[in-house]
């Protein structure tokens, strides 16, 4: 995602077209602070669930409880056997969609915190924001996308969506259905970072929202309830935070992988020349409107940091170094959002629609040079690679098997749904939603068992 201008999130509203203070539209601005049933700032549309419950422990908040279920389920445990950058058995070193998952919600939470939002609001959409990420990771979406085309198409946000209002099973309606782990309206809008449906978004169907949306057509009924009392189109403060994070988390991360793995050289990206193609591969794989003479002066600032190393071999020293790094860059990038916030907001708790998140133009233009710098040197030269073609066609394979063997083979919770359905359309998502679920491992494991030897690629 290209993250430029002033204010984070308001493409439909000025930066200070909220209330100044309270719970956002919606909400209940009485006397809801303070008690744990009722978080400073939230009130009770923020706390509200789609299938009301009793609390099982007055002790805890609201949002405390939606982290725990997030914790807790199976869709998080499973991020750590799938893609971020390299694959998960690439090396030990590398990170996973879970490690990803866990370094955003330690950015966001301190940044949260900054800012008076709840910090488990944060947390919980932080850890949440990649559960819909399938096998392989965007290698895996652009497949499923294909397969379910036919009904619509698949996008990890709102697989992330569906999962935690259908899949992850934990409660039922009055008759019989799956809501999800039903998480409260504020932690659910939270993770929502295209709070729209397919086509919907700023642009239309001709912009970035034709490919970037949280809500398939068959969860529009919790998609609307989520949404009740939000501007349109506006994502909350809470989600821009998770958002900025998981930029933040993609820029420094992925670049200390790079090093540690020697897929980057320091010292070379010294050389203006190599800066250059740097600052080509950012341009043209981000569509960014920055211009060579911004991302190159971001990336001049970067260099000329203390902290900023020179050249990496592994031993001791060195990942010292690195790990110092990453860690003045993610101060760098909070500090700068929270101050640039906060200069424009004020000093109060800013929650759910108080406020957008203000990104100073010098740091998102630091922070896209670094996710070039990521895409430089790993994810463009393995664009190519055969195991890109191999990961795509098993998923095809897969779906041509489970397509045409009347749900034989999947699991039970996706076998239901298959059975339920009324139409192939129903039929296609029960199988999109079996795919998805899998592992980068256990999507090798089924194609084996059910496809036998790889298709000729």
């Amino acid at each position: 995602m290209s993250i430029h201008g002033s204010v984070y999130g308001s493409t439909h509203e000025s930066a200070r077209g909220a209330s100044s203070h309270g719970s956002g539209p919606g909400d209940d601005h009485g006397p809801v602070g303070g008690e744990r049933g009722h978080p400073i700032g939230y009130g009770t549309n923020g706390i509200a669930r789609f299938v009301p419950e009793p609390a099982k422990n007055p002790q805890r908040t609201p949002f405390e409880r939606d982290r725990a279920r997030v914790v807790h389920s199976s869709a998080l445990r499973r991020l750590g056997a799938k893609t971020q950058v390299l694959g998960p058995s690439s090396d030990d070193f590398v990170r996973t969609r879970l490690t990803h998952s866990l370094e955003v919600a330690q950015v966001g939470r301190a940044l949260g915190q900054a800012l008076g939002c709840d910090p488990d609001v944060v947390d919980t959409a932080c850890l949440s924001h990649d559960l819909g990420h399938p096998p392989y990771g965007h290698n895996g979406e652009k497949a499923l996308d294909v397969i379910a085309a036919p009904i619509g198409g698949f996008e990890g946000n709102a697989q992330t969506l569906r999962i935690l209002t259908r899949l992850e099973p934990k409660t039922l309606d009055a008759s019989g259905r799956s809501v999800g782990v039903n998480l409260t309206r504020a932690s659910l809008d939270a993770i929502a970072k295209y709070p729209w449906a397919r086509g919907e978004g700023p642009g239309g169907p001709q912009g970035r929202s034709a490919r970037k949306y949280c809500c398939y057509d068959d969860d529009r009924e919790i998609f609307d309830w989520m949404r009740r009392g939000a501007p349109t189109g506006r994502r909350c403060l809470e989600a821009q935070l998770m958002d900025f994070c998981d930029d933040v988390g993609y820029s420094v991360h992925d670049v200390e992988d790079a090093i540690a793995l020697q897929r980057m050289d320091p010292a070379r990206l010294r050389e203006d020349r190599e800066v250059d193609s740097v600052i080509e591969d950012t341009r043209a794989w981000y569509g960014t409107d920055l211009d060579r003479a911004a991302l190159g002066a971001a990336w001049e600032r970067l260099a000329r940091q203390p902290s900023w190393i020179l050249s990496y071999g592994g031993a001791p020293a060195d990942a010292a170094g690195l790990k110092n790094l990453t860690s003045q860059l993610i101060g760098r990038f909070v500090s700068a959002v929270a101050s640039a916030t906060r200069d424009l907001f004020g000093s109060g708790p800013l929650t759910r629609y108080d406020a957008d998140l203000v990104i100073p133009d010098g740091t998102a233009a630091e922070i896209l040079v670094l996710k070039g710098a990521a895409v430089h040197y790993v994810m463009a030269p393995r664009e190519h690679e055969p195991v890109y073609l191999r990961q795509r066609t098993e998923l095809f394979d897969l779906a041509d098997v489970l397509l045409s063997t009347g749900g034989a083979h999947l699991e039970p919770i996706f076998a239901a749904a298959w059975n339920e359905a009324g139409d192939d359309a129903g039929r296609t998502r029960a199988v999109v939603d079996q795919i998805a679920s899998l592992t980068d491992t256990s999507a090798r494991a089924w194609h084996a068992r059910l496809c036998g030897l790889l298709s000729e690629v």
